[in-house]
């Protein structure tokens, strides 16, 4: 292999196992969305339910399609939108489905199939979802269909992790509790409810309701330092999160240029002193972020080597002048830790250097480069730099 991401399948069950002693025996469903945080699918949620998983959410049936086909039988809740003409296959399939439409409340009718709904909420987000009002009324409409049932009712916060003023998530946790109010006045029952995301099962412990869905935080990520910093000054118990992924790739090919040579496209850099090169096989194409040319490091043989020049489709090119001993097909650590001791580079690292956040930077990892399960690895064993910055008390 030339580029492949190690993922430490026991450091996502244990991340999992983490967030069961957080939230007991509320039901707990990680999220394995856009191929597992681009963890892998199918390597994600076999070690989230060895964790202890009761549920896994998806974003789209084909994900849910695949999680079947291998075998899984857990609970799947489908929380992105499926197409009128698609609605069959998440009967066959065995799936719960957020609903916020009447025409899809009406092709699932018309299938005269048993199916289990949840209504989305909308709190304050405008994504997904209706107001209570409507959703008052979606319940009715659903409640007089052959085989629908309300199972829950969701939402999702818009601003709870960037934060550490959650009056917004404040408001929108009010407006969420007034719809499931209306409809159990309605006569509708609400059987599980659920809004709380990693940073709301971390940080509000009372507001778990039925079901948790976590997601950044299964793959041993915290979603953001503010939350981080919030749940130190909520006195929250600490919860060791242990990263699981590490993406590396290998040396193509060393060699020297002169003083004053460009490298790469645009002529972006120019060397200042004789160097010696790295050119590593990974670009854009496979998710590495052109935001990083000229910013970012990688790890080779423990050290910490600057990108020269812009990142290709699929080339970087390194600066390995004060790693004399780099070498050809050396492993090279584009995000994680590499074997031996050495630091680490964060998925919140990477994400500063290209301004973005550590979400997109996992997510956006290429599908088509190998996902290889391992146990114990240097990502989630090498020490976390922001752990003593951020250690949270016990409480």
């Amino acid at each position: 292999m030339r580029t492949w991401c190690e993922i430490d399948t026991a450091a996502l069950a244990e991340n999992v196992r983490s967030f069961r002693r957080l939230v007991g025996d509320t039901t707990l469903a990680p999220t394995v969305k856009s191929n597992g945080y681009g963890h892998g699918l199918l390597l994600a949620a076999r070690a989230f339910l060895e964790g202890g998983a009761d549920w896994l959410c998806v974003d789209a049936l084909d994900e849910a399609r695949a999680l079947r086909q291998a075998g899984l039988t857990c609970p799947i809740y489908v929380f992105g939108y499926v197409p009128l003409a698609d609605l069959a296959e998440v009967v066959s399939l065995d799936c719960r489905l957020v609903v916020y439409n009447r025409e899809t409340i009406d092709a699932l009718a018309a299938l005269g199939a048993p199916v289990r709904i949840h209504l989305k909420i909308e709190t304050g987000n405008h994504r997904q979802g209706v107001g209570p009002e409507e959703a008052v009324a979606l319940a009715a409409l659903a409640a007089r269909a052959t085989g629908l049932t309300i199972e829950g009712v969701s939402s999702h916060f818009a601003n709870i992790e960037d934060t550490t003023d959650h009056t917004y998530a404040r408001r929108q946790l009010a407006v969420f509790e007034g719809a499931v109010a209306a409809l159990r006045a309605a006569g509708h029952a609400v059987p599980m409810r659920h809004l709380s995301n990693t940073a709301a099962a971390l940080l509000w412990p009372d507001q778990r309701f039925e079901m948790v869905r976590i997601g950044v935080g299964a793959y041993g990520v915290w979603p953001s330092k503010e939350a981080r910093v919030a749940a130190l000054l909520a006195g929250r118990r600490e919860l060791a999160l242990q990263p699981a992924l590490t993406w590396k790739t290998r040396i193509a090919q060393v060699k020297s240029v002169p003083e004053g040579a460009f490298v790469g496209y645009g002529c972006t850099y120019m060397c200042t002193h004789p160097t010696r090169l790295a050119i590593l096989p990974v670009g854009y194409a496979d998710g590495y972020d052109r935001g990083l040319s000229n910013l970012a490091h990688v790890l080779i043989r423990g050290r910490r080597a600057p990108i020269r020049g812009r990142v290709c489709m699929n080339i970087t090119m390194v600066d390995v002048t004060d790693i004399p001993d780099a070498a050809l097909e050396d492993e090279v650590v584009l995000l994680g830790a590499p074997a031996v001791d050495g630091e680490r580079l964060t998925a919140d690292q990477v994400a500063d250097w290209a301004q973005t956040i550590s979400y997109e930077i996992m997510a956006r990892i290429g599908a088509h480069l190998p996902r290889v399960p391992v146990t114990g690895s240097a990502s989630a064993t090498a020490p976390d730099p922001l752990a003593r910055a951020y250690r949270l008390p016990r409480t």
